[in-house]
């Protein structure tokens, strides 16, 4: 668990008692949206629905899928908790970590870039990205592009003119597939155009 300075202790308490939650609940979700910038958040707790994970365009997932109540607490929880962490509050303890070395810094596929940024560098930032079990997924609208990584292996698929809202997960006898929600309704992934 991270350590709170005591403003971040305060914003915990009070975000607990407007949403019903414990405090250990919305600190494993502060948690869970500062290791995503701010824009993400992959979670495992009880009271949140279990495994899930939220982003700030609203495309949020919970292990209770069929909870909207709860589903809902989720997302204002996790956009108050980004907008606190955006507005420059100091929430989070931080202690000094050992000087890293240098020779790190001139391989350009140094452990934190590829962990960030798995897909191709051409693709820019995405508008949305997350993971689920083994598959991990970015969208980049501007280029309609979905980008899945699964089993270390990059898959680009072409969105057309799909504005992607939301992703689902279901198990089938070959594994996970993913499908996500357009202004359209649900695709499948293996509906969409190979690019790459």
């Amino acid at each position: 668990m991270i350590k709170l300075t005591p403003e971040g202790q305060a914003l915990v308490d009070q975000l607990a008692q407007r949403y019903n939650l414990s405090p250990a609940a919305v600190q494993t979700m502060l948690e869970a949206v500062h290791k995503g910038q701010g824009s993400m958040a992959q979670f495992n707790h009880p009271e949140l629905g279990g495994l899930g994970q939220w982003m700030q365009n609203g495309m949020s997932m919970i292990g209770d899928m069929f909870n909207q109540n709860l589903k809902s607490t989720v997302e204002n929880l996790g956009n108050d908790l980004s907008a606190a962490l955006a507005s420059g509050s100091k929430l989070i303890e931080t202690t000094a970590e050992p000087a890293k070395s240098t020779s790190a810094a001139s391989d350009s596929k140094s452990p934190s870039s590829s962990s960030n940024q798995w897909w191709p560098s051409d693709l820019g930032s995405p508008s949305t990205s997350g993971a689920q079990n083994q598959t991990r997924y970015a969208w980049f609208p501007s280029t309609a592009r979905l980008a899945i990584e699964q089993d270390g292996k990059v898959t680009l698929y072409d969105t057309q003119d799909h504005q992607i809202t939301g992703v689902s997960q279901q198990q089938d006898g070959s594994g996970y597939k993913l499908s996500f929600t357009s202004q359209h309704g649900s695709i499948k992934v293996e509906s969409l155009p190979v690019v790459k």
